[in-house]
């Protein structure tokens, strides 16, 4: 039997098959714009995998605090619709199967976990550099969502004395200084590109950003102890992006020289298929006892 996974973007849903670590049967469609549509466009997709496959559940990534208790959405999200009410009570009901939620970052954070870089290991953390700065903890191989569901809220970690960690950790943030000081438009990757061609201003804006990338990860390290931190988002595509934490991460050694190591970090293994895989994980985690 296959699970069949889904995950609830804020332009596209996306859907597919998951067996034996593998996803197939991949399908997508826009995120409609009104709760209704919302589900008759699901349950229309489960109908027609459940028309031809074996299906044994739904594993859903949703963006949004998800109460695993309570069967709400908290928090807020680009589809304020699917916020507020039990709505894992009214996707067991409409698919007549059951289903597992978790939110999106956390989702990505287990597919690491238990397939990507930081497989077989237990005590992760997962730091996602996008918009904002977010992220995941894992401990002991779960997910540790904390009290107010705030776990791994990294953006909020205050930086310096009013800056926080989405405020100097971001591409979009340097992007908006850079060209604040410069008057140019350029995009996080222009600004890069003029970084190692020498343009001083551009080394200034790529040096805050990664000396406070290594801040974060380096405070994260000495809180939790994990194995392994794995950075997400778009920028941990870049092939330089490891070594220039690294060098960062020494200076702030040299200035706390009563650290006695060096955090290990890695960049992730999946991408967009990250929240299919990881969702089937937490199913997993959910219904095995």
């Amino acid at each position: 039997m296959s699970l069949l996974t889904i995950d609830i973007g804020g332009t596209t849903i996306k859907t597919a098959l998951f067996n034996q670590g593998e996803l197939t049967e991949s399908q997508a469609f826009k995120t409609p714009e009104t709760r209704e549509h919302f589900f008759d466009e699901l349950v229309k997709s489960v109908n027609f995998y459940k028309g031809k496959f074996d299906i044994a559940g739904v594993a859903i990534s949703s963006p949004g605090a998800v109460n695993k208790a309570s069967g709400v959405i908290e928090g807020a999200s680009a589809l304020p619709y699917i916020h507020d009410f039990d709505i894992h009570s009214e996707f067991e009901k409409r698919f007549e199967l059951p289903v597992s939620i978790e939110n999106d970052a956390n989702c990505a954070a287990l597919a690491e976990v238990k397939f990507g870089a930081a497989k077989g290991l237990k005590n992760v953390l997962f730091i996602v550099l996008g918009t904002g700065v977010g992220g995941a903890v894992v401990m002991n191989g779960k997910i540790h969502h904390g009290k107010h569901l705030f776990g791994g809220e990294f953006g909020f970690m205050l930086m310096d004395e009013k800056n926080s960690f989405s405020t100097l950790g971001t591409t979009i943030r340097m992007a908006e200084r850079y060209n604040k000081r410069t008057g140019e438009s350029l995009d996080a990757i222009e600004i890069f590109e003029n970084a190692f061609s020498g343009d001083e201003i551009a080394k200034e804006e790529m040096k805050v950003f990664t000396f406070n990338v290594a801040k974060g990860i380096f405070n994260l390290q000495y809180s939790f102890d994990p194995d392994l931190i794995i950075i997400g988002g778009g920028v941990s595509q870049a092939d330089w992006l490891i070594s220039e934490l690294q060098v960062q991460l020494k200076a702030i050694m040299e200035t706390i020289e009563i650290a006695p190591f060096m955090p290990e970090i890695a960049v992730c293994k999946f991408r967009n298929n990250a929240n299919l895989i990881g969702a089937a994980a937490d199913f997993e985690q959910t219904f095995t006892k």
